[in-house]
Parts: C-alpha cells; structure tokens; sequence
C-alpha cells in the first residue's frame, strides 16, 4: 500500500512539474535576479503596430544589452505609458551603468522619440534607478489631451474636406502637403531668438496659427501619414527634421519645410523634396545638404 501511495504522489509530482514548468521557471528566476513581476499596461491608440530596422517594439523587459534597453526606451514611448518600471537582470553587470549613459543620451533618445507617434512623443524623460536593478521612467509627454484632441478633430476636418477615397496614397501626400504649407508660414522668430508665441514647433502651429517651424510641419505631416495607414517616422540631421515615408515599398524623403521657403513676396509651394530618393536631397546649395546630412547607421531603410 506505502509503495501504491509513494507512486501516486512521485506521478502527480511529474504531471504537475510538466503542466506548470513554464510557472517554476518564471518563479526560480525571480527568485535568481530578485525581482517581481514587470506590470505592463495596455497601449494607447497612438502605438504603431510595426517595427524599423534600427528599433523594435519588443515583449519581454528584461535586459541584457544596450540593444535591449534601446527597444525597451522605445517601446514605453511607443505604446504611450506615462511611467514603466523595469529590473536589470544580475547577469547583465553594467545594466545600471548602461541605463544612466543611455538616460543622459539626448541625441539617442530623441532619436528613438522621432520612431514614436508626435502624440506619443515626449518633451523630457525622467530615469531613476537603484542598486537593486529596479529602473523607473517617467515620461513627460509633447502633447497634452486637451490639445490631442482639438488637433484629432481638426485633421478628420481637413481629411473629410480634402481627401477621396479614389485618391492613391501619392494624391493624398500631396494635397496635405500643398494645404499644410499654403496655410503655414515659417516661424522666423522661433528659429531666430529660440522663443515665439507661436506653438509652431508642434503640429499645433500649422494647423491653427499658421506658423511652423520643421519640428512643426513634420509632426502634423506625420500625424496625417498615420491616418491614412502609411508608415513612416521623422529622420533628422543635427539641425534639421522632416518625414521619411514608406510609399510603393520604397522609403522617401518628405520636406514640407524646404519645400515651403521663406519669402517677401507671398506664398511659395516648391516639390524639390516631395517624395524624393537620398540622392535627390543633394542640391547646389551647400546650406540645404548640411540640413539633411543623416547619420545612415540609424536611417538603415535608406542604405
């Protein structure tokens, strides 16, 4: 009968073991790194749902790399959190290391910001970290919800007054950009003294005060791309930011800024950077190729 008795209870052992290894294992790791569970909270409605060859929305926060900590960074602006807390494994030595490097790396975070939805884009990130491996980032958000919501209602606006359902994706590009940079000026002031009282680096400006500066016309143009389904994202040199945009499998360059250049004498609507090739930024003025000089090692869709 014990011999009956101690093999019922060694097979419930084993058939337990296989129906909840998947758990064990969760449970010794936590037990091995000393961290509890990573809450993750749903995704707003401005997450993109496709990846780019230089970052990707990623399902697991555990980190071992600076690879991971970029798709980490990328995918709490992506998916639109406020906050998001995430540990460093025991195995990854310099992770608090990395993590304070990559926090005080403006240039690589706004680079990864520019992948995101403008909506979804942040004005400054907060990281704070301890010895435990415990992270936390607070991301304090471009737009607010009261603006988010007057620029959603002005864009269907535009879009039910201006676009058909018979036009291609190129037709749809091009009457949004003909009405964004006939409606727009350059905000000269902004770009002058770094102050205006204008909202033009955002996609405010354009749409309802009629100033903008490239931070401005690329967030509005790109806000109009995400309607319409067409993948994009902003590209940017050190001194400059415009639209790359997946069309007919093929990534262009989109410039409304350029293509809307400063004038005494009215209205100007110029198509020398509407949908154009890397080589076709190239012009006979060295002062437009210094503004999109990009770094390739980042924009891989254009190599």
């Amino acid at each position: 009968m014990k011999r009956f008795i101690i093999s019922f209870i060694l097979i419930a052992a084993l058939i337990l073991e296989i129906v909840f290894i998947d758990d064990i294992k969760v449970s010794v790791s936590k037990l091995i790194n000393n961290h509890p569970d990573i809450i993750i909270q749903p995704s707003n409605d401005y997450k993109k749902d496709y990846d780019f060859m230089y970052i990707k929305q990623v399902n697991n926060f555990i980190p071992y790399s600076i690879g991971d900590l970029k798709n980490i960074f990328y995918t709490i602006i992506n998916n639109g959190w406020d906050d998001f807390t995430f540990y460093c494994p025991s195995e990854y030595e310099t992770c608090i290391k990395d993590v304070q490097e990559f926090s005080n790396d403006d240039v690589l975070l706004t680079t990864i910001n520019n992948y995101a939805s403008p909506f979804n884009s942040f004005i400054s990130i907060q990281t704070t970290f301890d010895d435990s491996g415990e992270v936390n980032i607070k991301i304090n958000k471009l737009y607010d919800q009261e603006k988010i919501n007057k620029i959603n209602q002005e864009v269907d606006k535009i879009i039910n007054e201006n676009i058909k359902d018979t036009m291609t994706d190129k037709e749809k590009i091009k009457t949004i950009h003909d009405y964004i940079i006939n409606k727009t000026e350059y905000d000269k002031e902004r770009n002058e003294k770094g102050t205006s009282e204008y909202s033009s680096n955002t996609a405010y400006g354009p749409l309802f005060e009629g100033k903008a500066i490239c931070s401005g016309y690329a967030d509005v143009m790109a806000l109009f791309l995400n309607k319409f389904g067409i993948k994009n994202y902003k590209i940017a040199s050190k001194t400059h930011i415009w639209n790359a945009v997946l069309l007919d499998d093929q990534w262009l360059h989109l410039d409304l800024t350029w293509d809307d250049p400063v004038s005494n004498y009215g209205p100007i609507l110029d198509y020398d950077f509407f949908l154009v090739k890397s080589q076709d930024l190239i012009s006979d003025d060295e002062e437009i190729n210094e503004y999109h000089r990009f770094n390739p090692l980042i924009y891989l869709e254009f190599n």
